[in-house]
């Protein structure tokens, strides 16, 4: 007797790439009864994972995203000069104990090398520096926050 493979559903796959356009992520994954399915933005191929066979879909092909204008580029590069990123994933903490007053505050006035927040990473936490002195325009992540590696968290003029 011959096996029957299971069908592929499509409308699944759709919404899962709409979920990954939607969401800015690189790859999604999700698993139902004996069916894991799994959609990623890279370049290669993925697999379904059934347990009778495995069969190749392509990963869906997003769309580029228009050319920024002259003006957008030049605006984000003096942004990105004036912005603390985060150099590790991990959790922020905007002040040295729970409950004692934040590292720094918008208006605030600081000095290159003096610590403007923390980084908890594998239970380590990382005094982030100021990387110039100046003063705090944008706090753009809150206490508890999780944040992913080159993601703002500072601005500083």
């Amino acid at each position: 007797m011959a096996t029957r493979k299971p069908s592929i559903d499509q409308d699944l796959i759709r919404d899962l790439a709409n979920i990954l356009n939607e969401t800015d992520l690189t790859e999604i994954e999700i698993e139902q009864d004996d069916l894991r399915v799994r959609v990623s933005r890279a370049g290669s191929p993925q697999m379904i994972h059934a347990p009778i066979a495995q069969q190749q879909v392509p990963a869906p092909v997003a769309q580029a995203p228009a050319a920024p204008s002259a003006e957008t580029v030049a605006a984000a590069a003096a942004k990105s000069a004036n912005t603390v990123t985060a150099p590790m994933v991990g959790t922020v903490y905007m002040s040295p104990a729970p409950g004692s007053k934040a590292f720094v505050e918008i208006g605030q006035m600081v000095k290159e090398g003096q610590t403007i927040l923390i980084i908890e990473a594998m239970k380590t936490m990382n005094q982030i520096p100021s990387p110039r002195s100046g003063k705090v325009v944008n706090i753009m992540v809150a206490d508890g926050d999780p944040v992913e590696f080159a993601e703002p968290m500072i601005e500083i003029e």
